[in-house]
């Protein structure tokens, strides 16, 4: 890990990843709702962590600024090299850029005490996938996963239908998955884990020490 990103992770803030596509702007509802989301997220001091780049990390970074005020809370994008350069999002506190895809996901579970994952393509598949089974093989803390918007219920659906019906999963694997409709049904799901991880105090369990992070 980046050592602005080991510093930063030592500050032991309560962090929110969100993935989601590139390619959703500004005039899509799925903006507007990531937009919102992340400034009530910033409002209650939390971190916001994306892939730092536009469309709904931009959302995120612009809407966690907004709502952000004078606290100290941060927006941190984890930015991958690509062959079409990306524009960086205007909000950023802390970034890093990461030559493969591995070390980028590494370090986002590394830094989520909750993940949202909002509509995306191939790569926020990718980053639902992953974080999915680490949490499910315990490399990484019971972190809940928010599937925030329409696209996700018939991919659950399927891996109910199939995966799970044929016990090539379990039943408590699909215990970490929340399926929300609206920022406000993700936020409740926030702030419970906010109340657990508070509850825990210094015994909480912290992705940056659970997954195993070399730098650290």
């Amino acid at each position: 890990m980046p050592e602005k990103l080991v510093d930063e992770a030592h500050e032991h803030h309560f962090r929110v990843v969100i993935y989601g596509s590139a390619r959703l702007q500004e005039e899509t509802p799925e903006h507007q709702r990531i937009f919102r989301l992340a400034k009530m997220i910033g409002e209650r001091g939390f971190d916001v962590v994306t892939g730092g780049g536009p469309g709904l990390m931009e959302a995120a970074m612009a809407g966690h600024h907004a709502g952000k005020g004078d606290n100290d809370s941060h927006e941190i994008g984890l930015q991958i090299k690509l062959p079409l350069e990306q524009r960086d999002s205007k909000h950023l506190d802390v970034k890093e850029e990461f030559e493969r895809f591995s070390d980028r996901l590494d370090t986002f579970i590394s830094l989520a005490n909750v993940v949202v994952v909002a509509p995306g393509g191939i790569g926020t598949a990718l980053e639902l996938f992953y974080t999915w089974q680490l949490v499910q093989v315990k490399h990484a803390c019971k972190t809940p996963i928010i599937l925030l918007g329409d696209q996700w219920a018939e991919l659950i659906e399927w891996v109910k239908k199939w995966p799970l019906k044929r016990k090539l999963m379990d039943e408590k694997d699909l215990g970490m998955i929340h399926i929300v409709s609206d920022c406000d049904e993700a936020i409740e799901v926030i702030d419970e884990a906010h109340a657990a991880h508070l509850k825990g105090g210094k015994s909480a369990c912290l992705n940056i020490k659970k997954y195993k992070i070399k730098s650290i």
